[in-house]
């Protein structure tokens, strides 16, 4: 997902992944283990929040139900959907 966002930096995006904001909010929050309370509490719901807030977003990678929400999320809330790099225009 990094290496996508620097591309997409390059392209004069500002790219920002639910990881970057939830992870260190978990750390704080207490969280002991992925999927424990604290956890379930912020990782998905701060993506979700800050999805209203983005214009678009890049499906990649592989199975993830996560991701899948956010896309199904980003359909219903009538942003653009790309599934690569590719289909990205330049900012």
């Amino acid at each position: 997902m990094n290496d996508a966002a620097v591309h997409l930096f390059r392209s004069g995006h500002l790219p920002v992944t639910g990881e970057a904001l939830a992870l260190p909010l978990i750390e704080r929050a207490g969280s002991a283990a992925v999927g424990d309370p604290v956890f379930d509490e912020i990782f998905h719901p701060i993506s979700a929040r800050l999805l209203t807030h983005c214009d678009a977003v890049l499906r990649i990678g592989g199975p993830s139900a996560g991701a899948d929400e956010m896309v199904a999320q980003a359909r219903s809330e009538g942003k653009h959907v790309y599934t690569a790099l590719t289909e990205v225009p330049a900012a």
